[in-house]
């Protein structure tokens, strides 16, 4: 009988897929089904021994797996889907409307509780990796400030968001930092800068027949906790130029503290990523987290968790021997 971690998918768009790669060069964990709303047999997964299951199947393999990992979009998949599945499995989720987490994690943590269930909510890079740097410069630097960046990159969220919009048949939208704000931040001056000071976002939009563009530039730009904030560009272009141009999905960021220690030195951290594929480096920050989420479940520490809640131990694969004689 097998040792390992027993994982499920729901959800097989890129990040879904991306999962599937990330368990794959795991030894400690293995998938043992994908459920997706769409007709099954489409599914194209080539993997011996997985399943392909329609998402109401779930149900039926609550003692065959030990954590699910949530491969939905924020906008509206994963606050139905998170205290749905929070009820029946561990999970894990990427869950990443900043503004409305607290809310999230409310909801879910009330099922989870209750089914003594461990979520692991909002896990990625950011929210994520990044969370966790934000609060170790917050706490190292007390006289400082900090600043998030993000991209040149495919957000997919924000591209999730763009393709439920009405009359939208497909679409992207990159992030775009200012180089000239990071420059200051950089600078150790600490200086204010409105969110859309900071980036900017463009959209590349294949519109169905008939749509009304207008009206869909205007959904998009006005849209709450995604456009509304920013300088945002919307432009229209044919299915051909999106998969020529616009298939890959890199992107990265940066959190940079300016702060001062002592007699006015000057520390700046930095913490930084950059990514070819998005998906597949988010789909394995969840893989890793769903280690800690059934080593948290194991310990009966049920209920919603964060990056916040998880140790780096719980984290790693490796023994604790391991880590203080090779990582400290």
């Amino acid at each position: 009988m097998s040792n390992k971690i027993r994982l499920g998918i729901v959800g097989y768009g890129n990040l879904g897929k991306g999962a599937v790669k990330a368990i794959k060069q795991t030894a400690d964990m293995e998938l043992v089904a994908v459920f997706t709303r769409r007709e099954p047999g489409s599914l194209v997964l080539d993997e011996p021994g997985v399943k392909a299951l329609h998402i109401s199947d779930a149900i039926d393999y609550q003692d065959q797996i030990d954590v699910m990992l949530l491969c939905g979009g924020s906008a509206t998949d994963l606050p139905e889907q998170t205290p749905h599945f929070a009820s029946m499995f561990n999970t894990v989720d990427s869950y990443d409307t900043h503004a409305k987490i607290p809310e999230f994690y409310q909801a879910v943590n009330e099922v989870a509780a209750k089914h003594n269930k461990t979520a692991l909510i909002a896990v990625g890079w950011d929210p994520g990796l990044f969370s966790i740097n934000r609060v170790m410069a917050d706490a190292i630097l007390p006289l400082g400030e900090n600043y998030t960046f993000w991209g040149k990159g495919l957000s997919q969220g924000h591209s999730d968001a763009v393709r439920r919009v009405n009359g939208v048949k497909n679409g992207v939208q990159y992030t775009i930092p200012s180089e000239q704000a990071m420059d200051k931040v950089r600078s150790g001056t600490n200086p204010e800068l409105s969110t859309a000071e900071k980036h900017r976002r463009v959209c590349y939009v294949v519109a169905e027949e008939q749509a009304d563009k207008a009206a869909i530039e205007k959904e998009i730009k006005t849209m709450p906790h995604y456009f509304a904030d920013y300088e945002t560009e919307v432009h229209f272009i044919t299915e051909e130029e999106l998969q020529q141009n616009h298939s890959k999905a890199p992107h990265g960021g940066f959190v940079i503290r300016g702060g001062n220690t002592g007699e006015d030195n000057k520390q700046i951290y930095e913490f930084s990523l950059q990514l070819d594929s998005n998906p597949e480096f988010t789909a394995s920050v969840l893989v890793a987290y769903a280690r800690a989420a059934y080593r948290l479940s194991e310990t009966k520490q049920y209920g919603a968790k964060t990056v916040y809640d998880v140790t780096l131990a719980q984290l790693s694969p490796r023994s604790p021997e391991e880590l203080r004689r090779d990582f400290l």
